[in-house]
């Protein structure tokens, strides 16, 4: 056992050099050892060794780096806690415990710290390294295994920086069905909803850019016809693009801030939107990234896949090609109906100067179907969007055929969710459009 004699004391050291009882310290100890070390202790030395044994005394505890910062900011003002580390140095520092070594800090330095034990792996770090290991170690993640991983994204249990590595993983590998089932069933587990009837399920995230949203018009003469929508959507996310939610009050389509007020809508209109932010504000924030991180992330995609009311049937618009049966077969691995379409502008709403194609998933079965264009000729796009144009249309003020042949069509693609065949569908469509109530 080593030791050192300070007058006519013999004051136990350890093997490192700490003491090992703490009553033993006193100032003249202190100096001794910095004596040892050749140190001279200066007033600015016990400056700090007193705001040390001040946090010990408060807190049971040594301090490490960061809250020694801030305490000294604290207690001697924020001209005396720079940028500069607070250095541990066995040889420069007091015990301040009587078990193995957990030391504090003396002096002062410049450099950074050393990191002399191995940290514990993150939880999620496992997560990301499966998405990034690699072309050949890379993998999809398990159903499983996406669901705990939105779970801990949902918790709050992920670094900022973890969050990016992984969206931005996933955005280049391309999302799996699996994957997205078990995201959603980690969102579906965390939401607090009620038990609401609606007839279908209507996101609406992307915007559009080169026609009117002739969808809301479709949706609004769906639900004076008895048809219970809920509209929801993630806000004016991208430059350019006119979204749902700039035109909610002059289409007097109800912005329902909490569920009851949703209930409220459906029974009263059959129509209510619901911003994502006040229903799952996690996945707000990850779209809201897309202006930080420079693209879109799979949340975009994820959003139109959730039905959080459980709808009878979710409608879905994905634009870019390939990911429309990965969406299909998304809504089939959780066991709802669904139909996914390349929507104009990715926008639930049916392009009248193109084919369609339906990707259906009722009860667990896929089914496909085509929808031939039903305008002879490509129409001229307007030079500008007037929201004006849209109450124009609903009034009958003007007659347009692009806008009948979109809205038309659109509400057939909702009916045909709702076990119509497409004939019936658009017969049906028709005559719901013929018998609106015009004011608006």
């Amino acid at each position: 056992m080593n030791s050192l004699t300070v007058g006519a004391r013999a004051i136990e050291l350890d093997k490192d050099g700490f003491l090992v009882e703490l009553s033993d310290w006193s100032a003249e100890v202190a100096s001794a050892l910095a004596a040892a070390e050749d140190i001279e202790l200066s007033p600015d030395h016990w400056e700090i060794l007193e705001l040390l044994r001040s946090f010990y005394a408060e807190f049971q505890l040594s301090p490490a780096t960061r809250p020694l910062i801030k305490y000294t900011a604290l207690k001697l003002g924020p001209e005396k806690a720079p940028e500069p580390t607070v250095q541990r140095h066995p040889c420069q520092t007091r015990r301040e415990t009587g078990g193995p070594a957990q030391t504090d800090e003396l002096l002062m330095t410049d450099y950074p710290a050393l990191t002399l034990e191995t940290p514990a792996e993150h939880p999620f770090a496992q997560f990301v390294r499966i998405l990034g290991k690699g072309k050949r170690g890379a993998r999809d993640l398990t159903r499983e295994e996406a669901r705990e991983a939105m779970g801990m994204v949902l918790d709050d249990k992920v670094e900022d920086t973890q969050l990016g590595a992984f969206l931005m993983l996933l955005r280049h590998k391309e999302e799996s069905a699996e994957e997205m089932a078990g995201f959603t069933e980690a969102l579906r587990e965390r939401l607090q909803a009620p038990a609401l009837n609606v007839d279908l399920d209507w996101p609406t995230y992307a915007g559009k850019k080169r026609h009117l949203p002739w969808y809301l018009l479709a949706a609004k003469c769906l639900a004076q016809n008895g048809v219970r929508i809920f509209m929801h959507g993630g806000g004016a996310h991208t430059a350019g693009r006119l979204y749902s939610e700039q035109l909610l009050d002059e289409l007097n389509i109800p912005l329902c801030r909490n569920w009851q007020q949703v209930g409220s809508a459906l029974d009263n209109g059959g129509l209510a939107f619901m911003p994502l932010v006040d229903w799952a504000p996690q996945l707000q924030r990850m779209i809201d990234l897309r202006n930080t991180l420079g693209l879109r992330s799979p949340i975009h995609s994820l959003a139109r896949i959730l039905n959080p009311l459980r709808a009878r049937c979710g409608l879905q618009s994905i634009f870019h090609p390939g990911y429309q049966a990965v969406h299909r077969d998304a809504s089939g691995l959780l066991g709802d109906t669904a139909i996914v379409v390349k929507g104009d502008g990715g926008e639930i709403e049916i392009n009248p100067d193109a084919d369609s194609h339906l990707y259906g998933t009722t009860g667990g079965e896929s089914w496909d179907e085509e929808w031939p264009q039903l305008s002879n000729q490509r129409h001229v796009k307007p030079a500008s969007l007037d929201p004006g144009h849209l109450k124009a249309v609903w009034r009958g003020d003007v007659v347009d055929s692009y806008p009948q042949m979109a809205l038309i069509a659109t509400m057939a693609l909702a009916l045909r969710g709702l076990g119509q065949t497409r004939e019936q569908a658009f017969e049906t469509a028709q005559q719901y459009w013929d018998a609106r109530d015009r004011s608006i």
